[in-house]
């Protein structure tokens, strides 16, 4: 059978869309690893070989989903769409919670480990960076095209100076925002 590798991105910034990649491997890839560990320029030259040689599905929640169904249930929800839509296939997702989805193993720096797991964590943030960078004209009071919606020194002092924008995921609270019982 054949192996699909999970591995999102985007799951814990304050502002953007979840993003969560299954990807089953054609022919093998060079240099594939963790997205994290991978300059956005290696990042953006493997997405490209990856596509061209792979079966993938590239699930997407947005903040207002995030917001209204909950992080876990959006996982979930993205773990079943990529398994119903790549068929029959031994599925591992990266990290150590299945989030309540049978036939889905997990293993803990699978993105670092296993070709197909890298392979997703590649599309998983490729994808998520592009429609920050795409977005981040449309706000530019906060810097999306850099920090890419994580909690940044400048992001977290834009939210105070300008309030939340229609991206932001209202229900991610942050204590230094909170107001001060002192």
């Amino acid at each position: 059978m054949v192996l699909c590798g999970i591995d999102e991105a985007g799951r814990g910034p304050l502002a953007g869309p979840l993003t969560i990649a299954g990807v089953i491997l054609r022919h093998p890839i060079e240099g594939l690893n963790d997205s994290k560990k991978l300059t956005e320029k290696k990042r953006e030259e493997l997405f490209e070989i990856i596509i061209q040689n792979s079966d993938y599905h590239i699930a997407r929640f947005s903040a207002e989903q995030i917001d209204d169904l909950g992080l876990s249930a959006c996982l979930a929800a993205g773990l079943r769409e990529i398994m119903s839509t790549l068929g029959e296939a031994d599925y591992l997702y990266d990290g150590n919670s299945k989030f309540g989805v049978s036939d889905l193993r997990t293993m803990v720096k699978a993105d670092a480990t296993i070709p197909e797991v890298s392979a997703a964590s590649i599309l998983a943030k490729v994808t998520r960076d592009r429609e920050m960078v795409k977005l981040a004209p449309l706000y530019p009071k906060y810097g999306f095209e850099g920090h890419k919606g994580y909690g940044s020194a400048s992001h977290i002092e834009a939210i105070r100076l300008y309030g939340h924008c229609e991206i932001h995921r209202k229900s991610f609270k942050l204590k230094s925002l909170q107001p001060s019982l002192f």
